[in-house]
């Protein structure tokens, strides 16, 4: 069930966006490689890095569920699953650019958390500018952290 959820537009420079713990070392300079941007999701020290379709601003959504949500498989165009650990009290939503005191802050209760991201309309994504591409984060308290996951490539 849901429990709650936020709408955020935020913009994807260098065509990233950062779901991370406030006490994350943000070292993301060793995280992309060949095969992290063709799956369109880096993993660090706590800290998640999503890929985008688009270098401008997309649309995020960023839902919490007390157990995992259904798996709706046609309704996008690509899903991957991560682990994310959260130590502090608060998650981070930032640019890759962002200055992160000014970044976007979501309380949390300090736990392991499986982080479900669905890629919308990635197809629509024309000449890195335009394009109706979403992104659709599902967070739900899990008992290990797991393996990356490609769900719908």
């Amino acid at each position: 069930m849901l429990i709650r959820k936020y709408d955020f537009e935020i913009y994807a420079d260098y065509h990233q966006f950062y779901l991370e713990d406030e006490t994350s070392p943000h070292d993301t300079g060793q995280i992309w490689t060949k095969e992290t941007h063709e799956q369109m999701l880096a993993v660090s020290e706590k800290l998640v890095a999503i890929g985008t379709a688009r270098n401008e601003n997309v649309f995020v959504t960023i839902e919490f569920h007390d157990a995992e949500p259904i798996l709706e498989l046609e309704k996008f165009s690509r899903i991957n699953e991560c682990s994310l650990e959260v130590v502090s009290n608060k998650l981070i939503l930032a640019r890759c650019t962002e200055y992160l005191p000014d970044a976007t802050r979501i309380e949390v209760e300090p736990s392991i958390y499986r982080v479900r991201i669905l890629y919308g309309n990635l197809e629509t994504v024309k000449d890195d500018c335009e394009g109706d591409d979403f992104y659709v984060l599902q967070l739900w308290k899990d008992a290990e952290m797991r393996e990356i996951l490609t769900l719908k490539p």
